[in-house]
């Protein structure tokens, strides 16, 4: 079996699994059960009230630290931050982290076997951002946690902790949201539409029930395009610039007459897309991009002013100052609409979007300041507003 995600008969890692029942969707039908992957780290203390929740961005999974091996494809993503003694200190809090519901490291998601044998494929249904908090919400409660201490995220991540501070106010105690904004701008949908299409327009898709089994058999070229166009909005114009310019790939000529060879920035492009076809699933891709296009916390809430003026959550909400993808302005409507943020804060970074995992310093200072918020919020002391 090729499958470049994990699939039920892999070695499961450091994964835990918890089945969490039917779940009706936000935009219609359901799926008659849910899986959802997750990992821990530390303890839960007497009164499960030192939880923190993890949230990955489009491609992360549940295995935020630790090295490659068997079942986990690569490290974490970000790695430093959970451990002894660092920024989520498991002496003191108990650290969770699941693979989002659509996904394709263990949680329920299009490459997900159904009864047949077969991935769901064309059968598993539209999702929102909506739905995947549920699952998150369903996953606390089998673990036992009424109130998480703080749940993190950036980008897509972002996007759930956002909607769990709206959504639970009572069952979280503060919310990092980091590189992102409150509904997907025309720039963005314009953007990740595009991915779909390049997916969804290769023609070994066959409308989602491709077939994953060889290399050559499922739409893997239409994936490494999304992925590049994917990546030229992670990265900042500057970056790119200082970086590669127009310089060739070493040993490679751009301006043969015949056969030319490749610039530099595009043999770094063809790398980032076969990185990803190695490790993740194209129909993954294409639902989680739609969960992102459909991505609005103001929809059906009385809009978005409206919304996010009704968060009584403490939040720290971040940006990256070169992020094309999720600019600043976009931090900015959050960071002033509730009356719970003091203030936007602003990662400075050459690196883009991808700031929010290249910059640990800056970044991991925050999720510390947030976690300290939360546990300070749960034992009523301190000014948490």
């Amino acid at each position: 079996m090729f499958a470049a995600h994990w699939v039920e008969g892999d070695p499961v890692g450091d994964r835990l699994f918890a089945d969490l029942g039917p779940l009706d969707l936000t935009l219609g039908g359901s799926l008659p059960g849910v899986t959802l992957a997750y990992e821990t780290w530390g303890a839960l203390d007497a009164q499960a009230s030192n939880a923190v929740l993890v949230l990955h961005a489009l491609t992360g999974d549940s295995h935020v630290v630790g090295e490659p091996g068997p079942g986990h494809p690569t490290g974490g993503w970000w790695d430093d931050l959970i451990g002894p003694g660092r920024p989520l200190d498991t002496g003191e809090v108990f650290v969770v982290a699941a693979n989002i519901l659509g996904g394709c490291q263990g949680s329920t998601g299009p490459s997900t076997r159904g009864p047949d044998g077969r991935r769901l494929g064309s059968r598993f249904p539209r999702i929102t951002v909506t739905d995947q908090v549920e699952a998150e919400r369903r996953l606390a409660d089998a673990l036992g946690i009424p109130r998480w201490a703080a749940v993190l995220g950036g980008s897509m991540g972002g996007m759930r902790a956002l909607e769990w501070a709206h959504t639970y106010p009572d069952r979280v105690g503060a919310a990092l949201v980091l590189a992102v904004g409150a509904q997907a701008t025309g720039d963005q949908i314009g953007t990740q539409s595009t991915q779909i299409a390049a997916i969804t327009g290769d023609p070994l898709w066959n409308g989602g029930d491709f077939d994953d089994s060889a290399p050559e058999r499922g739409p893997w070229r239409g994936m490494e395009i999304a992925r590049r166009i994917a990546h030229l909005t992670y990265r900042s114009e500057q970056e790119l610039q200082d970086r590669f310019a127009n310089a060739p790939q070493d040993g490679e000529d751009p301006f043969a007459p015949v056969e030319p060879g490749r610039f530099a920035v595009q043999s770094y492009l063809d790398h980032q897309a076969g990185k990803l076809t190695r490790r993740f699933d194209p129909g993954t891709y294409v639902a989680l991009s739609d969960a992102m296009n459909t991505w609005d916390v103001g929809r059906g809430r009385g809009g978005l002013e409206a919304a996010l003026g009704s968060i009584e959550v403490p939040m720290v909400v971040a940006g990256v100052d070169s992020d094309r993808l999720y600019p600043l302005w976009q931090q900015e409507q959050i960071a002033t609409a509730p009356g719970t943020v003091k203030g936007l804060r602003v990662i400075s970074s050459p690196y883009g979007h991808d700031g929010f995992l290249i910059e640990h310093d800056q970044v991991f200072a925050l999720a510390a300041e947030t976690v300290a918020l939360g546990l300070a919020n749960r034992a009523g002391g301190g000014d948490v507003r």
